[in-house]
């Protein structure tokens, strides 16, 4: 589906974090929808490099990627060389800034702040220099413990969430100065095609999904018919960043669907669609006390500024999602 009539022939599009989950999904989209744009990738990848939580630094991997036509660059963007290179020997027209440390419960405070934070004003920097619009990734960690889920009531409470406010301070400054749009936007809980590779990371529909297929009872907190958060679809996702290209204003804003729906709705929606009949499990929540048991994004100003309407609700994202959940089993999980 194409989300704006602005025609991007022989237009330069960089993706940071391109071999992610949601830079992959972005990739796919130009190569398919906008055939004449050259689309260059940059990606840290994977390698087995871990933080002190045991989790892996970067979930780049190749598979996101396979058939994929455009430029590949394996690169960090802490290295100020490396983008010096892109600065001089490139010409781009729209930068989409998804690379992040993106594991919430990673506690490298440093490598966050450089990654996310110093390498964000450094990448602004390149937009500037080619006058290229700014589409990044916030993300709803900023409110933390927050009950208000609008852009101005952020109360981070880990580091990542923390991170990705100060984006948004920086991003705002910079919107002031220059001339290029710079559109921030804040993900809820994103699910979809190609999160396989963020392992233990990846959404609970993912994870659900298989332990069904795999013949497990799902295993749930104790009360998560009551734990609500706005589960998006990568699809809604992809809209909203290709609607932030041209943006009626430049801002920071909410992508979710605006509607909070519970970790229960998700195992009984899949047990429908999978056919499976499984008795859930529930145990003790643990992180009780730094859980955020309810989000719900505020949309209004995507709708006004970006024209974003969500286009999925849970059971029609999880419907679609179900044939590669099967397929990503099948390839990934069994094998």
């Amino acid at each position: 589906m194409r989300y704006i009539k602005e025609d991007l022939k022989d237009k330069t599009i960089l993706i940071t974090g391109g071999a992610g989950f949601i830079g992959s999904n972005l990739a796919f989209y130009f190569q398919e929808n906008h055939p004449d744009t050259h689309v260059v990738v940059l990606d840290s990848f994977r390698s087995g490099e871990t933080l002190s939580n045991g989790n892996l630094k970067s979930f780049g991997h190749f598979k996101n990627l396979l058939g994929f036509s455009g430029e590949v660059i394996s690169g960090d963007i802490n290295d100020k060389d490396l983008l010096l290179d892109l600065e001089v020997n490139y010409k781009f027209d729209y930068i989409f800034h998804e690379a992040a440390i993106s594991d919430t419960t990673a506690l490298e405070q440093d490598l966050m702040i450089k990654t996310n934070v110093n390498a964000f004003k450094d990448l602004l920097d390149l937009a500037v220099a080619h006058d290229a619009n700014m589409i990044y990734a916030s993300s709803a960690a900023t409110y933390g413990g927050s009950d208000t889920f609008k852009v101005g009531y952020e109360e981070p409470n880990n580091v990542y969430g923390f991170s990705k406010v100060m984006m948004d301070n920086i991003a705002y400054d910079y919107m002031k100065s220059s001339d290029i749009s710079i559109v921030g936007l804040r993900y809820f809980n994103v699910y979809g095609a190609r999160e396989y590779f963020k392992n233990t990371t990846a959404s609970m529909v993912l994870q659900f999904g298989h332990q069904l297929l795999a013949g497990k009872n799902p295993r749930l907190f104790e009360g998560s018919d009551k734990i609500l958060r706005d589960f998006i679809y990568i699809e809604d996702i992809i809209q909203a960043n290709i609607k932030a290209m041209a943006p009626k204003k430049s801002g920071v804003y909410n992508v979710g669907t605006g509607k909070a729906r519970s970790f229960q709705d998700i195992v009984n929606i899949l047990q429908k669609e999978l056919g499976t009949s499984a008795t859930c499990e529930y145990i003790p929540n643990p992180y009780v006390g730094s859980y955020q048991f309810f989000t719900q994004a505020d949309i209004e100003d995507t709708k006004e500024f970006l024209d974003y309407r969500p286009a999925y609700e849970m059971e029609e994202g999880i419907k679609a999602y179900v044939p590669e959940i099967k397929r990503i089993y099948e390839t990934e999980v069994k094998k």
